[in-house]
């Protein structure tokens, strides 16, 4: 069989039988002609069907081990998607810690009265929480920007024991670290615009599962609703997950280093890092410096997302998390002097100097 880092350095090589292309084209066209009353060459309407797009799904499929993939044109739409499974009414036990988008959406359908959210901090917090009300457990792990994780397999199992389905947001691990479906999960989503496409240029989403019926499901309902990844994102997308393996590997490989350093220093009170990946949280000794130590830093980039080939700085508070309202996420730890890196593929030695020279200005 051939190996992961094999299948996706040719994902889309040799597709074009005619031409011999090694690129994969980027097939534009929205329509398709029909050979015939009746006939298909298997690609009507873009909406529906694409060829670029087929390509990236049975590699996204590939990738998480599962059986049907749906590319999407965002991280939201595809958790937007997944929800659209289940009947309205619905309950749901979720992350604490999660994504504050992902807490915004889940609001709005309480709101709308469409479903009902439970959530848990804990691996027993949630089999104490787990009955059979509960439709499905969605969890992130680790969390962001908590960096706190969970066991896939238990969850699974308790999950199935009580009828529940099991969603896993993936993407602070992408699938070259974590395997939730071969862990027992149903379904994994992902913000494709992170590591997976991994160059801050591609808005995308992705839904993986290894459950036929949930597969054609969901191709049904994104068909309907259309939250359709155009071709030309298609083709990024694939030639971005070529160098996915290298990529992980390189920024984990320097996120490691990064928080040995950090560790030590006087002015970071704690480092949030689940030993894996390239995500680590801080928490600033005083939290008055966060305004300064943002300013100051050269290398690193103060914006919102992850998972790029550049090095980010996020502070949850008033930007990834900033729905959350504030007695809510200072309960549960996301408190004003945290901040999320996002480690890029840098030298380490320089990330590690741009944050001491950041953090070691505000000594006085």
């Amino acid at each position: 069989m051939t190996h992961l880092h094999t299948y996706l350095a040719q994902l889309g090589n040799r597709w074009d039988k005619e031409t011999g292309a090694i690129s994969l084209p980027i097939h534009l066209s929205t329509t398709y002609a029909h050979p015939g009353l009746g006939a298909s060459t298997g690609f009507d309407y873009t909406r529906t069907k694409n060829p670029t797009r087929s390509v990236l799904e049975e590699g996204l499929a590939t990738l998480e081990g599962g059986t049907h993939a749906i590319a999407t044109s965002s991280g939201m739409s595809a958790i937007q998607l997944v929800f659209q499974l289940f009947d309205s009414g619905s309950h749901f036990l979720v992350s604490r810690d999660l994504y504050g988008g992902s807490f915004r959406y889940f609001q709005e359908l309480e709101r709308q009265q469409l479903a009902h959210f439970h959530y848990f901090e804990t691996e027993e917090d949630l089999q104490e929480k787990l009955s059979a009300q509960i439709t499905a457990v969605y969890i992130e792990t680790p969390t962001n920007p908590l960096m706190q994780e969970v066991s896939i397999e238990k969850i699974a199992t308790w999950a199935k024991e009580v009828g529940a389905v099991m969603v896993v947001d993936n993407t602070l691990l992408t699938p070259i670290i974590q395997r939730p479906l071969e862990l027992g999960a149903d379904i994994v989503v992902h913000s494709g615009t992170k590591y997976l496409a991994g160059h801050n240029d591609i808005l995308a989403g992705v839904v993986v599962t290894n459950n036929p019926e949930f597969g054609e499901r969901l191709a049904w309902i994104a068909n309907t609703t259309g939250p359709t990844l155009s071709p030309f994102d298609c083709w990024l997308f694939i030639r971005s997950l070529k160098t996915l393996p290298l990529r992980i590997k390189r920024q984990e490989e320097t996120t490691k280093e990064i928080v040995a350093a950090l560790e030590k220093h006087p002015q970071v009170k704690e480092v949030l890092y689940p030993g894996k990946g390239a995500m680590l949280s801080i928490r600033l000794a005083d939290e008055q410096k966060v305004g300064p130590f943002l300013e100051a830093l050269t290398l690193f980039t103060y914006a919102e997302s992850l998972g790029g080939v550049e090095s980010l700085i996020t502070y949850p508070t008033t930007q990834t998390h900033a729905d959350i309202p504030q007695e809510l996420r200072e309960s549960y730890g996301l408190t004003p002097e945290l901040l999320r890196l996002s480690i890029g593929l840098e030298d380490a030695q320089d990330l590690i100097m741009d944050l001491k020279n950041a953090l070691g200005g505000h000594n006085g």
